[in-house]
């Protein structure tokens, strides 16, 4: 018993790995994004989170910061990206890097995957020069790409697209892998491909070389570090005590030059080990982690009260995210039905998003002046398609022609564009700049797409016959050609 109690004791997880595992359940509260295979799509998806957490993971409550300031200057030909640039700002301010050390999931799971027993590669000239990198990278491709292609009015997240290994892995990887979505994997190519071998080549390193990714690759540490010298909280050096050893310095597993640099993630590992008690991690003028020599115990009530509070603010969180408040689809089905007269053939004909179901009422608000509104049922008659998009999505984007040049081929089918609920720049001056000339309305609570089983994966396209039975509903980019032929 003794023996297990020691190695409890000498194994139990740090406050930092804590706060870390804690930040990480934070972020991905919605539990039932992981049952379902589908993301969440509520209110709270318009705050950011502090550390990289991709956007499309089942479990993330937030938006991830990288991705909404990539989309903010991919829209900055339209609107200035106030709220995303404040909330940096907010982020750099006050934490800084902090939030590499504390509040990143994908930190975490570096230092755990550093933990597997292998050769480990030490700092070196190479690891100082490829720490530079990192800020190629940001510029490159979160600010110059996105800002070059906005002015041609077609929104690309570059480091999103191209890169990022948090998309690969908890978006793409965290959806596919849910039997529920077996039927999205047609929308894979060689863009995934490209991606999941940067995944692999980095959680590789990540093994043998500590944080190689926040180290060398990603652009928001390379944001957070440019708020190295002024953010609040952070470890710090008492010059008086401070004889420049250089001990600090040895010990960090990163680039530093010195302690609470650019390249400092506030880990603290440097606290115990100086000689002369010289560092502290402070927020501001307040103590919070000093060396344990001089650490008092009267703040374990506090520390007991703020883990407390923590963790039912997490509670509260899982709830709120996690139990649907709206009617569910037999009630909406149920409505459905009331609203409009049912051809008698199809009376017997479930209600549903699968093919050979029938598609429930909706009414959707249009951008333009008449008419006023989409409502399904008196839309049905003739075909009828649906296309969900958005002005962030770069496929949709790309495949508006299409039903533009499809709509001139048929103007007697009807044929609406729904917005995605989640609106990052104006919809309505987008589609100033384009002469379309068929329907854009805006799916205002997320319902709409709900009921054809779609989520915040896009473009998605839905082809009803002329009593509203789903004839088509996909995923993914759809061809000139493809919607002939399933009009046919």
């Amino acid at each position: 018993m003794a023996r297990i109690k020691e190695w409890i004791m000498n194994n139990k997880p740090s406050k930092r790995r804590l706060i870390q595992l804690y930040s990480a359940l934070l972020y991905n509260a919605h539990i039932k994004g992981f049952i379902t295979g589908d993301i969440y799509i509520g209110k709270m998806k318009f705050a950011c989170s502090p550390g990289l957490n991709c956007y499309s993971c089942p479990g993330a409550v937030l938006s991830c910061p990288l991705g909404a300031l990539q989309n903010a200057i991919a829209s900055s030909s339209q609107r200035t990206p106030y709220y995303i640039l404040g909330i940096i700002l907010l982020f750099g301010i006050t934490l800084g890097r902090t939030i590499c050390g504390y509040l990143c999931p994908v930190g975490l799971l570096q230092e755990l995957l550093h933990k597997i027993p292998t050769y480990k590669v030490k700092k070196n000239r190479i690891t100082r020069i490829l720490s530079y990198l990192k800020y190629i990278i940001l510029f490159v491709f979160v600010i110059l790409i996105p800002l070059w292609y906005s002015f041609q009015n077609y929104p690309l997240p570059a480091f999103c697209k191209y890169i990022c290994p948090a998309g690969t892995f908890e978006g793409a990887i965290g959806l596919l892998s849910n039997p529920a979505n077996h039927d999205k994997f047609s929308m894979l190519g060689l863009l995934f491909t490209r991606k999941f071998v940067i995944l692999s080549l980095i959680i590789l390193a990540a093994v043998f070389i500590y944080r190689a990714f926040c180290r060398f690759l990603c652009p928001l540490g390379a944001l957070y570090g440019l708020f190295a010298k002024i953010s609040l909280a952070g470890v710090r050096v008492e010059r008086p005590k401070c004889t420049d050893c250089g001990r600090c310095v040895s010990i960090c597993p990163v680039d530093i030059k010195r302690v609470g640099d650019s390249e400092c993630v506030n880990c603290g590992k440097c606290i115990d080990t100086c000689p002369h008690k010289a560092i502290s991690f402070k927020v501001g003028n307040k103590v919070l982690i000093q060396p344990k020599e001089e650490s008092e115990r009267k703040t374990g009530k506090r520390v007991k009260l703020a883990w407390s509070l923590a963790i039912l603010f997490l509670i509260v969180v899982i709830l709120i995210v996690n139990i649907d408040f709206n009617k569910g689809e037999e009630a909406i089905a149920k409505d459905s039905e009331t609203q409009y007269q049912v051809p008698s053939e199809v009376e017997g004909i479930p209600y549903g998003s699968e093919v050979g179901m029938r598609a429930m009422d909706f009414t959707v608000p249009l951008y333009g002046e008449s008419p006023l509104s989409f409502t399904l049922s008196e839309n049905l008659g003739s075909k009828v398609v649906i296309n969900f998009w958005a002005t962030w999505c770069s496929p949709c984007i790309a495949e508006l022609p299409h039903f533009e040049e499809f709509h001139d081929n048929h103007p007697e089918i009807s044929l609406i564009a729904i917005h995605s609920d989640l609106v990052t720049s104006d919809v309505k001056e987008y589609l100033s700049g384009y002469d379309y000339s068929f329907l854009f309305g805006l799916d205002e609570t997320g319902d709409v797409i709900k009921s054809f089983g779609g989520s915040r994966m896009l473009p998605q396209t839905v082809i009803l016959d002329e009593n509203g039975i789903i004839i088509y509903n996909s995923v993914g980019s759809i061809t000139l050609d493809k919607l002939e032929n399933l009009i046919i």
